[in-house]
């Protein structure tokens, strides 16, 4: 693909499997605040949007501060005891590096968490640069994430490719005017993704070797 410099990618449901983790954290937080738990799949369908979202849906607003703490607390241990990077992971984003191509996080976790997790699954070292919603504005899909690291690198829209799983992230990369390839293993459905018309559409992360 030419003139590609830069690679961002999403992490949870791309680069890495953070369910399992979300899910305990998550059910934990409920059950304290005395609210009854929900299923895996409810919970996978509304991560995405940062961990206040994710608990607000089902939380009172009187009780949402209290959840979060609960649901944060639990989750520094969780997260290393639970989460895992998809197949091929630590040799794709290798090889994007020995190719030359500057490689970026962008996330709407947290940044406490995302770090946490990155240096957790090694792959801290192939990172030029990680940014999170929580230090801007606005998360994704608004398209402040992009254009902040499109200008750290100095570089166009033209010259990135976003990586992502989620409807939100085909949003967020046709806002800011960058390709997004969304992947099929996260939070968003075929279909759902299907309707934002991204760039591409692949199975794995991993796939994304074939295309650079």
């Amino acid at each position: 693909m030419k003139n590609i410099k830069l690679v961002i990618f999403d992490l949870d449901g791309t680069l890495v499997d953070a369910y399992a983790a979300i899910y305990r954290s998550f059910n934990y937080a409920l059950k304290k605040t005395g609210l009854k738990p929900k299923p895996s799949l409810t919970i996978r369908r509304a991560v995405g949007w940062g961990d206040r979202q994710l608990l607000s849906p089902f939380v009172p607003e009187a009780s949402l501060d209290k959840a979060l703490a609960l649901y944060r607390a639990h989750h520094q241990k969780a997260l290393i005891r639970y989460s895992c990077l998809f197949p091929c992971v630590k040799s794709m984003l290798r090889r994007l590096k020995a190719k030359g191509y500057k490689l970026a996080v962008a996330s709407n976790r947290p940044t406490k968490f995302s770090l946490m997790l990155i240096k957790h699954l090694k792959i801290k070292k192939y990172f030029d640069y990680v940014l999170c919603a929580d230090t801007l504005k606005q998360g994704k899909p608004h398209p402040e994430i992009l254009h902040r690291i499109l200008k750290k690198f100095s570089l166009l829209p033209g010259q990135a490719l976003y990586v992502g799983d989620m409807t939100l992230d085909a949003q967020a990369g046709r806002r800011a005017g960058v390709r997004a390839v969304i992947v099929t293993t996260g939070s968003s459905s075929v279909k759902e993704i299907k309707k934002e018309k991204p760039y591409m559409i692949i199975r794995r992360v991993c796939g994304l070797s074939n295309i650079l």
